[in-house]
């Protein structure tokens, strides 16, 4: 049975990485939104404290550490920066292709690279005119003597212009929509593939995110996720178990949010009393608490399932929707107790507010999350 307290052990994963996110990244995250850079010394030493890849199964040199684990240390990164948190969880979605569909031969040389090394993995899914739509893609995998051809573009790829290497779908025949989905796995160095443009955003712009693209990329049987024309379930299940992460990174907007609100509103005077006196105010940190708490304990039960192997695919989506909706939310509220200082980056607020936006697009919108949902629950009754 789901039970949402935390071992010892757990406990002090997020007392690790609270510490992390206050020392190491709220400092310089700031700067990194400013001039949307790639902040490779945070990495570093997040690498090195163990907070990335966490978890890789120990036999590839990994943590083994479970999915609600690595939500909580996601949960206290995003509370220092969103966009340097998605950077991070976004190794761990670039592995999990492997972790689900990969060979051992596979697993050995990609999960043991990320351990031994501060190497990146990406994602490669979405494209220019296929996003939700991921049955929709028209990168294409052609036959080609005993191997395979790969053309095609990637879009809002995370981590793309510094990955090492690339986990991705494409299809043998865009006809069979989602039946012909193929699952791939290649280096960045293969000759073919190439890096395109840098996307200028509204937030996350610490984390970079460029279209990935694959030009006559020659493959062998070897570098395939699964059989041909059975990458659609890998992709589907990537995303039941990454979606409880974003909802996790939701919840440390949320909590930085409320946390900046207390503070202010104590400090902040009108009228001859804190604001904190106001009962408008103290309404919307009402609502900014109830929040947290609806999207923390989301979370933790989407991650207990995915741990516990229940397959109840809407849970990850309730979760995601649910969570970045209310991130969404709160943290626009939060510019509202902040008044006209809100607005300015004088204050963190406004860069939660953009910060927040992306998790309502990114791994299935919000709409999506919202269709299968009803999915499920249609599929059940």
């Amino acid at each position: 049975m789901f039970d949402p307290t935390y071992t010892e052990e757990q406990q002090a994963l997020v007392d690790t990485a609270r510490k992390f996110a206050a020392e190491t990244i709220i400092p310089v995250a700031g700067e990194y939104d400013e001039r949307a850079e790639h902040p490779q010394e945070v990495f570093e030493k997040a690498w090195a404290l163990g907070l990335m890849n966490v978890e890789v199964p120990e036999a590839y040199g990994g943590l083994g550490l479970s999915t609600l684990e690595g939500c909580l240390i996601s949960e206290q990164l995003a509370y220092g920066c969103a966009g340097i948190a998605t950077s991070i969880m976004c190794n761990h979605l670039g592995c999990l292709p492997l972790m689900i569909a990969g060979t051992e031969a596979q697993k050995e040389k990609f999960l043991g690279w990320v351990t031994r090394e501060l190497v990146f993995a990406s994602y490669c899914c979405s494209e220019p005119e296929a996003g939700s739509d991921v049955a929709g893609m028209r990168t294409k995998l052609d036959k080609d003597g005993d191997g395979w051809r790969l053309n095609g573009q990637k879009r809002w790829i995370t981590n793309g212009g510094y990955a090492n290497f690339y986990t991705g779908f494409a299809t043998i025949d865009p006809s069979l929509r989602h039946k012909g989905i193929t699952g791939f796995v290649i280096e960045r160095d293969r000759p073919g593939v190439s890096v395109g443009k840098k996307e200028n955003k509204l937030g996350q712009r610490a984390s970079n995110t460029v279209d990935v693209i694959f030009e006559d990329v020659h493959l062998t049987d070897e570098d395939l996720l699964g059989r041909p024309g059975q990458g659609f379930p890998i992709a589907m299940e990537t995303f039941d178990k990454s979606r409880p992460m974003i909802a996790a990174c939701a919840a440390g907007l949320i909590g930085r949010a409320l946390d900046e609100c207390v503070q202010y509103a104590k400090e902040r005077k009108t009228f001859g009393v804190p604001i904190a006196s106001h009962q408008a105010i103290q309404f919307m940190i009402a609502e900014m608490a109830m929040a947290y708490e609806v999207t923390k304990l989301l979370y933790s039960k989407a991650a207990w399932e995915v741990d516990h192997e229940v397959k109840r695919t809407s849970t990850s989506a309730i979760a995601k929707a649910m969570g970045a909706d209310l991130a969404m939310k709160v943290t626009t509220d939060a510019v509202q107790v902040f008044g006209g200082y809100g607005y300015t980056k004088e204050y963190p607020v406004e860069k939660l507010m953009r910060d927040a936006k992306l998790l309502q697009i990114y791994e299935g919108t919000s709409q999506i999350q919202r269709m299968v949902i009803a999915k499920n629950i249609l599929v059940r009754g």
